[in-house]
């Protein structure tokens, strides 16, 4: 895999977790957090992608397995679910 690729996707998926995990310590209310769920669950294909294509880093794609489950989710119950999160 072309090593340009590879960094792109690392080094998006770091950066858009960043300014997700930001997003969501400010608390800037229910949509938005849901915005930065859909963030985490970019971050999380990007890390998914390059943990499988770049060697010796099936670990962060496998983590990333799971983190795309926990952060679906939170899109779901920010963007779609009717029930309000508890405080």
């Amino acid at each position: 895999m072309n090593e340009t690729i590879l960094d792109a996707l690392q080094y998006y998926g770091a950066a858009a977790a960043t300014v997700a995990a930001l997003i969501v310590s400010l608390n800037l209310g229910r949509r938005i957090t849901g915005w930065a769920f859909i963030l985490f669950v970019t971050s999380s294909i990007a890390l998914i992608a390059w943990g499988f294509l770049s060697e010796d880093s099936e670990g962060i794609g496998f983590q990333n397995i799971a983190l795309l489950g926990i952060n679906l989710v939170g899109v779901w119950r920010y963007l779609f679910s009717k029930h309000k999160p508890r405080d």
